[in-house]
């Protein structure tokens, strides 16, 4: 008898409701940056689609976006099915959102166990992806237990949230295996070199196992509230029924579920991944992954860098010319141009904000 599966009753849920700020002007609300076809073929949500498909098939696959994008992502995903890619009326982190999954995936199949992962990430080794996802699958599988994919850290980075592990517990598919100790938000620079240097902690990429019945049972003991929104949702109809998704929905609290969640519960794991993982998280992340001229300056073949190193330059019709410059993030649209030290390009975001106060919001 052929042995069953890890994936016979694994859900991906692709979490792809980001707006992606800190890559205005490209990036907008209408086009968020899951969207944007930054490296190599597609779009990051279609990359992230296409690894999942060789263990999971389109029909137990699951995205969570929002309405301003939808017909977009349906059009982008052919292959998954439209009641599949629900569109969600109000943005309100991912607690909510994991929640309104777990039901529906528990809706059928009882033995479901859910595979969380965001939509814009690049991950550059696919087949060491695959064997994480069969070694997390394989511990999940045992009810009450959750695990999150902990990447191993390269740099001390004060961009991401840690996870404390204890010595490791054994092996699945050829991956170490750890006890969960603590989550740790986003650290100050000389608490992040400290972490890193120990070896005791991995990076957290949102990237999360566990059966949807695990998940609503830990939403019942820790946010009892949530869960019996969640419930009455669930009675009414879940995401199956637009009208009562529409109305309900908005009403739950804004959280992620790390603070809502994995920051309370016990009995978790960790698997170490070293899967070529990047969240793509500025444009200086973009320079640093794309190709580059003699100059390492990163352009279009339509521009020309005289007595210039280290800029990028994002444009679709103008011809750039730069002279004696350096350094520099130039991302030009149709009605907005970005000029900004590729070591600030972390602080676009803010400038979206200001833009925001400021009321140019036809600009976002």
């Amino acid at each position: 008898m052929a042995q069953k599966s890890v994936f016979a009753h694994a859900y991906a849920v692709v979490m792809a409701g980001g707006s992606g700020t800190r890559f205005w002007p490209l990036s907008r609300r209408k086009h968020p940056k899951q969207l944007l076809e930054l490296f190599g073929h597609g779009t990051l949500l279609e990359q992230t689609v296409e690894r999942l498909l060789p263990l999971i098939p389109p029909e137990r696959i699951y995205v969570y976006t929002s309405e301003l994008v939808l017909r977009e992502v349906r059009r982008r995903l052919p292959q998954i099915p439209r009641a599949q890619i629900v569109a969600e009326p109000a943005s309100r982190n991912t607690a909510p959102t994991l929640g309104v999954a777990a039901h529906e995936i528990l809706r059928r199949d009882p033995q479901g166990l859910m595979v969380v992962l965001p939509a814009d990430h690049i991950i550059s080794k696919p087949a060491e992806f695959h064997r994480v996802l069969r070694a997390g699958c394989d511990t999940a599988e045992k009810a009450g237990r959750s695990v999150v994919i902990g990447l191993k850290p390269t740099r001390p980075d004060t961009g991401f949230g840690y996870v404390r592990i204890s010595a490791c517990e054994g092996r699945s598919a050829g991956q170490e295996i750890y006890r969960v100790e603590k989550f740790t938000e986003k650290p100050p620079l000389a608490v992040a070199r400290r972490y890193v240097a120990s070896g005791r902690y991995l990076w957290n990429g949102g990237m999360f196992i566990w059966r949807a019945s695990t998940l609503l049972e830990n939403f019942a003991r820790y946010q009892p509230r949530m869960a019996d929104q969640l419930a009455h949702l669930a009675e009414a109809g879940g995401v199956r029924s637009a009208k009562n998704f529409r109305r309900l929905f908005p009403q739950f609290e804004k959280i992620s579920i790390d603070f809502a969640i994995m920051e309370k519960i016990h009995d978790i794991h960790a698997v170490g991944a070293d899967i070529g993982w990047n969240d793509v998280g500025s444009w200086a992340v973009v320079y640093d992954l794309s190709a580059k001229d003699n100059e390492a300056n990163v352009r279009p073949a339509r521009s020309l860098c005289l007595n210039s190193r280290g800029n990028m330059i994002v444009t679709k019709r103008k011809f750039v010319v730069t002279v004696g410059v350096q350094d520099l993030v130039i991302v030009e649209t149709d009605d907005a141009l970005l000029i900004c030290a590729r070591d600030h390009s972390q602080d676009v975001g803010k400038a979206v904000q200001a833009l925001e106060k400021a009321g140019h919001s036809a600009l976002l």
